[in-house]
């Protein structure tokens, strides 16, 4: 079941509603995935020389603040962060590979969601109205955002196994469908170098374009080379940095709609969680091709 929703901004007027618009989409597929859900939103570059990451820890109370004074008296660097809902946003003048040591060492317990110049990611158990409201996602603003409702079928419900899943920096990627193949993909993954957090195959998926990019791929040739190595069925929404992404496996049974206008893209499990974007009532109305990669970049 699950749904799947991407909303990509050319005009950046609209981008202080962004929030707003997404946590509508996901409310309207709240019944396609009522278990858990999540987004990852882009937004707030860190500055130069800066990383962004995105942590969790299951304790409501965790000591955020100390966690902050710590790392930044340790490593002499500046840091300073932001809790939403169950999650904090830590910005630190450091390279990532630092902030990981760091954290790996000293808070074992935190676990990493996201990590990127401007990605932020979000995810948590329970209803997707609920999880938007506890993350307060209608008062962000950014450029472009991924979300997801959870229905799960292969793996537990948890906050980890929750959706969206991120394997590289500013990559995020969503999934409505099931591959048959993930678990040859993830010892092959693993010999490369890509670690994983759970068994959901999602995140093996997320794990092979990260692979495919480090090695210096374009997203869409990525997505190309995982419409003949990636067995299922699938859609893929997919977030990077700076562009936004959909592709479908070659029979294309999961349900996917894309919509365009002159100041937006957006991509839905059913249009119903597009109806309600400003002007959608006179935009571009499609169903995405099976094996054709639809790609849309940041000018």
């Amino acid at each position: 079941m699950c749904g799947i929703v991407g909303l990509f901004l050319k005009s950046s007027t609209l981008e202080p509603a962004l929030g707003k618009h997404l946590s509508a989409m996901l409310g309207a597929l709240s019944d396609r995935g009522p278990d858990s859900a999540g987004f990852a939103i882009y937004r707030n570059p860190a500055p130069r020389g800066s990383i962004k990451l995105t942590l969790f820890h299951p304790e409501a109370d965790y000591g955020w603040d100390h966690l902050v004074r710590e790392l930044s008296e340790e490593t002499g660097t500046s840091v300073r962060g932001e809790p939403r809902g169950s999650h904090f946003v830590l910005t630190a003048a450091m390279p990532v590979e630092t902030a990981r040591h760091w954290l790996s060492h000293h808070r074992p317990d935190v676990r990493i969601m996201g990590v990127g110049d401007c990605i932020e990611l979000y995810k948590e158990k329970g209803n997707p109205r609920d999880v938007v409201r506890r993350f307060r996602l209608d008062e962000l603003a950014g450029s472009h955002a991924l979300g997801h409702t959870r229905m799960a079928t292969e793996s537990a419900v948890t906050t980890q196994h929750s959706h969206p899943f991120s394997t590289g920096l500013d990559l995020c990627l969503v999934h409505n469908g099931s591959l048959s193949n993930h678990n040859r993909m993830r010892q092959w993954l693993a010999r490369h170098g890509i670690d994983f957090q759970t068994d959901n195959d999602t995140e093996v998926a997320a794990g092979y374009f990260t692979h495919l990019l480090g090695e210096g791929a374009t997203l869409e040739e990525a997505l190309k080379s995982g419409i003949s190595d990636l067995d299922g069925f699938y859609t893929f929404a997919i977030g990077t940095k700076d562009g936004f992404a959909v592709v479908r496996d070659p029979i294309a049974c999961k349900p996917a709609v894309l919509a365009e206008t002159d100041e937006w893209v957006a991509m839905a499990s059913e249009y119903r969680a597009i109806a309600h974007l400003p002007g959608a009532e006179r935009s571009r109305l499609w169903e995405p091709s099976p094996a054709t990669v639809y790609s849309w970049k940041k000018h």
